[in-house]
């Protein structure tokens, strides 16, 4: 499972990956390449933020 979130929704992000996983994730800035072409799991912004178990 992999989520990409910005600033403002990244401890949304956290619960939700704990709540569905049940284990902690990874948590990584999102790459330049990541940004140009993702945007957050929640809204319309540049993903900041990956959140993921691999």
């Amino acid at each position: 499972m992999k989520i990409y979130s910005c600033e403002t929704h990244i401890g949304h992000a956290l619960d939700m990956f704990v709540a569905e996983q049940k284990e902690v994730p990874l948590f990584e800035m999102a790459t330049e390449e990541e940004k140009l072409s993702t945007s957050c799991a929640y809204c319309e912004e540049v993903a900041t933020y990956v959140v993921a178990n691999e």
